[in-house]
């Protein structure tokens, strides 16, 4: 009876880890298989960063999938140099354009901030305007503002900006205009706005000129150094901003949904 038992316990055994070892290929070919990948924290992130990512300074900015979302942190501060670093930074460069500088400096102020966006932005049934503030972040790490200056026209803080169309202030150093630091009358990638679309110099990849069929807020769908697949995304408008003699990154309104960057 007891070599009876040993044998049916043996035959129990081999036949649990055989399924056992069925069940963890099956696990194996479905994971293989799938569109999904595990965080370190344990949750599921689906797809993969857009390509164009790949163009932001990873000394300025972390950029990273949480589930569904594309998590953007910034330092929010220029790689490049300005006037505002202040004298004595490696980054400081003499004002040749502004005449006229805001009294803040980049190292006093922390300009950290975070966007999360959906990593397949979609276009809103309704657009929504702009406001005050941060409205993107750029490549550079720098955060992005419209055509506003406190409750007015930027016309009269135009003296104020650097070569690359920035300044600070209130708490940021931001950039008003085309950031020549990177971007001059080009198709170069200049950031990312809060509604999770894109926005590129004033000229187009596609067609290598300045696109022709943008709608009110500077955006189309066309193809991108970044991608072969037409999607939406906006560009700095081809027109002279009023006084500035320069052109402004964008005045919107957001064609998606905008997120809160903070």
């Amino acid at each position: 009876m007891k070599m009876k038992q040993k044998r049916k316990n043996k035959s129990i055994w081999t036949l649990t880890l055989g399924i056992s070892l069925v069940l963890m290929a099956f696990i194996a070919c479905s994971s293989d298989d799938g569109d999904t990948t595990e965080t370190e924290t344990g949750g599921e992130v689906s797809g993969e960063l857009h390509a164009a990512f790949a163009e932001f300074d990873t000394n300025e900015t972390d950029i990273y999938l949480e589930g569904s979302n594309v998590v953007i942190e910034t330092t929010g501060n220029p790689n490049h140099t300005t006037p505002y670093w202040g004298v004595g930074n490696a980054l400081y460069v003499a004002p040749t354009i502004a005449t006229n500088m805001t009294p803040s400096l980049i190292p006093g102020y922390d300009g950290a901030a975070t966007l999360t966006v959906s990593s397949d932005p979609q276009l809103a049934s309704s657009s929504t305007a702009t406001s005050l503030g941060a409205i993107g972040i750029s490549v550079s790490g720098a955060a992005i503002f419209n055509d506003q200056e406190g409750n007015g026209a930027l016309d009269q803080a135009v003296v104020s900006l650097d070569y690359s169309g920035g300044h600070i202030g209130p708490a940021e150093y931001h950039y008003h205009l085309e950031p020549k630091a990177w971007s001059d009358d080009d198709d170069k990638l200049i950031g990312i706005l809060s509604d999770g679309f894109f926005i590129y110099g004033r000229k187009c990849n596609s067609t290598g000129t300045y696109p022709t069929d943008l709608d009110a807020s500077g955006g189309h769908a066309s193809i991108t150094q970044h991608t072969d697949e037409t999607e939406y995304h906006y560009h700095i408008i081809n027109e002279i901003y009023s006084t500035t003699g320069r052109y402004i990154v964008f005045v919107g309104p957001y064609k998606g949904t905008p997120n809160a960057i903070n």
